[in-house]
């Protein structure tokens, strides 16, 4: 299978308390994670924004993976640390654990000394997995992974939308369980469960496909004159944005061109998605 390695940490919590320290904390409902896979997650401002994005599995018996960017790897670690109070936990960096990602695969098989996951944020046919190792043989690139993570519509904070900026709606959490709506509290739960039982989601993940190739990440989607949203990944003519869905929907219901940098686009929900554009206009609303 390609494999591609990434600059990824791992960061572990352990103890008898982990399990219970991390579900009162982040997104990810921890009773539904199961062994074998690694599901998507984030960390919260109380306002509900996304303060780290990470993958989280299971290490053992009283032991959690959090596999997050290296260059924010030691923020995320102080940030944990600030919860921590009196839970019986340790939380520390495996420095000696390298990340990769494999694709095309239905079997674990061809990876040896390692441990590998199935990467819940894409359908379970696409055979993407997560690879935790101490050496990783890497025969891909960094270009190959984007073009599939855009192939899935996968969005990953740094690349996609910064840490800070964007919901979990934004970036499809509530679609990939990534978000678990019927756990306990945890920060910032208050603002995605309102967000979520009001069907008030408007910015989304969308796949772009040009008319040329499409401009850097940060370009913005303009619809006529009004700013849709912005770009993202972008591998040629294909790419992600995380767009306004009611004002992508305004401009190809009303015949206006979507376009970045003056290259007309073509904006799509990505299949395996439940949400839908929305069925009335919103012209008349102001943002």
């Amino acid at each position: 299978m390609p494999t591609v390695q990434l600059a990824r940490t791992v960061v572990e919590i352990a103890g008898p308390e982990a399990e219970h320290f991390l579900q009162n904390i982040i997104t990810t409902d921890l009773g539904l994670l199961g062994e074998g896979e690694a599901r998507p997650g984030a960390l919260l401002t109380p306002q509900g924004k996304i303060l780290f994005d990470f993958l989280v599995s299971r290490a053992g018996a009283d032991r959690l993976r959090l596999d997050v960017r290296s260059d924010v790897a030691d923020d995320f670690v102080r940030r944990l640390m600030l919860y921590k109070l009196r839970a019986m936990v340790e939380i520390s960096k495996q420095e000696q654990s390298l990340v990769a990602a494999g694709w095309e695969t239905d079997s674990a098989s061809s990876q040896t000394d390692s441990t590998v996951l199935r990467d819940g944020r894409f359908p379970e046919d696409a055979g993407v997995h997560r690879i935790y190792a101490r050496n990783i043989a890497a025969d891909a690139s960094v270009a190959d992974w984007d073009a599939l993570r855009i192939r899935h519509a996968v969005a990953e904070s740094g690349a996609d939308y910064q840490l800070g900026d964007a919901f979990p709606h934004d970036v499809l959490l509530d679609q990939n369980a990534g978000v678990g709506f019927r756990k306990g509290c945890y920060v910032g739960q208050e603002v995605v469960s309102r967000m979520q039982h009001r069907g008030t989601a408007r910015r989304r993940v969308l796949i772009v496909e040009g008319d040329a190739d499409l401009p850097p990440a940060g370009t913005q989607i303009v619809a006529g004159g009004k700013v849709a949203g912005e770009l993202g990944t972008a591998r040629g003519r294909q790419g992600l944005a995380i767009a306004r869905i009611d004002r992508v929907k305004d401009a190809m219901d009303q015949g206006i061109a979507l376009t970045a940098a003056d290259v007309p686009l073509k904006l799509s929900i990505p299949p395996w998605a439940s949400f839908r554009f929305p069925e009335t206009t919103s012209s008349a609303e102001e943002a």
